[in-house]
């Protein structure tokens, strides 16, 4: 499984207004959202086939959104 970035996830938890996080940390946080967002791509792919397409929409990813609480 490939994850995020590390750069950019440094600057996420930099806006959440750390002043520093450990390499650890940005790992790990990369290795999760990549895990959610593989979690909702998937149920928006189902939710588009479901439709009867083959492209997932940003209101297939908004509805999986919904779906998981």
């Amino acid at each position: 499984m490939e994850t995020l970035p590390i750069a950019p996830i440094g600057r996420i938890i930099s806006k959440a207004g750390a002043s520093r996080a450990t390499k650890d940390a940005k790992v790990e946080l990369s290795k999760r959202l990549t895990e959610i967002g593989e979690d909702i791509s998937s149920e928006a792919v189902a939710i588009a086939r479901h439709a009867g397409r083959k492209t997932v929409k940003a209101s297939d990813i908004e509805l999986a959104l919904k779906l998981r609480g």
